[in-house]
């Protein structure tokens, strides 16, 4: 069966737009603003840094770690048996758009977050990670049904840039919410934050209208039968097995693990290191993150170009070996200038090993194949399980060594073994024949 909206550039734009669309969470909420207020008003003069959380007392950033790591792990559980129900079922678009919408509302509960609520400030933020998390599932596998493979590095690139410039456009007016917040009728800079989490979630399930109205719904045709949970649970059963057998797939999968490891902890965690390392201003702190985000931009489209001309296995290896020098500067900065230069090689390198990873892997599942969520779900399960250990070890290096610089450090042996798993794969030249069954 041929897929009609292969290589079709309004179907590939409105799929590029969902990156669009959300990454204003990454930023605004994951990176940015949420982390400098969850901070500011978790902050008492009586407990210094530590939190009451149901009754357990424990320090703020470690809490606000594992909380990551939570919701990280409780996709990770349940995404693959729903991407197993997405493709027997075909509805991929439907289940991408119940957490789509699971995140989008959980942001604008954001709002009602004063730290005196610390308990319902959290479960939102978890519920928030989770919507984002669960919905790239089904949006990543869209990907190998709009693109031949020739295609695949920069379409995956482009959504990764627009991702970028649209959480960019956001945070600026975020930021002008929060250093000059009378020009908006707002009464301080937390009044602000609040409101930008509200801005963020309507943003966020605006734009997805795009990629809801264009995107393929069912286009297999497949009709929804009984005893779909099992039918789900037997598909992607089928699917493990046949990537557990395949060795240039388990071997990227592991090395994606280890060095998405230290990425996506970097990712989530570089504004609490520079606040409370550093103790830069919450202003300094998102000037670090635009850049990040802008040289991100460069990155998505130098790598993809590097690929192109070397393939995707040099280019990797490359941003894989910038990463381990990041982690081990990151020890030794000590000053906002040091944190500057370094935010621009994270950003250089960000971009591109997040976009180049989701392509590498499309082009690793078989041609012939219909069940792209099932595929998709291992590459998203194991990023997802990055993010649980990644996230959770550097809270947890911090809680027992009192020092954020060390859990920095450590994630660089994370890289150095996702890269030993990556120098033993060997990605092949594959001829994308868009035939499917």
């Amino acid at each position: 069966m041929v897929i009609k909206n292969i290589n079709t550039r309004k179907v590939q734009n409105a799929w590029a737009m969902y990156d669009w669309a959300n990454s204003v969470y990454s930023l605004v909420i994951t990176s940015t603003i949420f982390p400098v207020y969850y901070n500011s008003v978790t902050q008492s003069e009586d407990l210094g840094d530590k939190v009451n959380f149901f009754g357990i007392e424990v320090v703020n950033t470690v809490l606000y770690s594992y909380s990551i790591s939570f919701s990280f792990l409780v996709i990770a559980l349940i995404s693959p048996l729903l991407s197993g129900i997405a493709d027997y079922s075909g509805k991929k678009l439907a289940f991408m758009k119940l957490f789509a919408y699971m995140g989008s509302m959980a942001c604008v509960g954001l709002f009602f977050f004063d730290g005196s609520n610390l308990e319902f400030g959290i479960i939102c933020s978890v519920m928030a990670s989770i919507g984002f998390s669960g919905s790239i599932v089904f949006y990543n596998a869209f990907l190998p049904e709009i693109a031949t493979e020739d295609e695949m590095d920069f379409l995956s690139a482009r959504g990764f840039s627009l991702g970028y410039i649209g959480s960019v456009i956001l945070l600026v007016l975020n930021l002008a919410m929060v250093q000059v917040p009378e020009v908006f009728g707002l009464t301080d800079g937390g009044e602000a934050a609040r409101w930008s989490f509200l801005i963020t979630g309507i943003w966020w399930i605006g734009f997805a209208q795009i990629a809801f109205r264009f995107l393929p719904d069912n286009p297999y045709h497949r009709k929804v039968k009984k005893a779909i949970f099992f039918k789900g649970y037997r598909e992607i059963k089928r699917i493990f097995k046949v990537v557990r057998k395949t060795v240039v797939t388990r071997r990227f999968l592991l090395a994606f693990f280890f060095y998405s490891m230290g990425v996506q902890t970097i990712m989530y965690l570089a504004a609490t290191f520079g606040d409370k390392e550093l103790m830069l201003p919450g202003d300094k702190l998102i000037l670090t993150i635009l850049i990040i985000q802008l040289v991100a931009i460069a990155g998505s489209y130098l790598f993809a170009y590097v690929s192109k001309m070397f393939g995707n296995k040099l280019s990797l290896i490359i941003m894989v070996l910038v990463w381990l020098l990041i982690c081990g500067a990151a020890y030794y900065v000590v000053n906002e200038y040091q944190f500057y230069a370094l935010a621009f090689f994270v950003g250089m390198v960000m971009g591109g090993i997040q976009s180049l990873s989701r392509s590498t892997y499309a082009k690793l599942i078989p041609a012939e194949t219909t069940q792209h969520a099932s595929y998709f779900s291992f590459f998203d399960v194991t990023e997802k399980l990055a993010v649980v250990f990644g996230t959770f070890s550097y809270g947890f290096i911090e809680q027992i060594t009192g020092n954020m610089r060390n859990s920095a450090l450590f994630l660089g042996l994370f890289f150095l073994v996702g890269l030993g798993f990556l120098l033993l794969v060997r990605i092949p030249k594959l001829e994308f024949k868009p035939s499917f069954t």
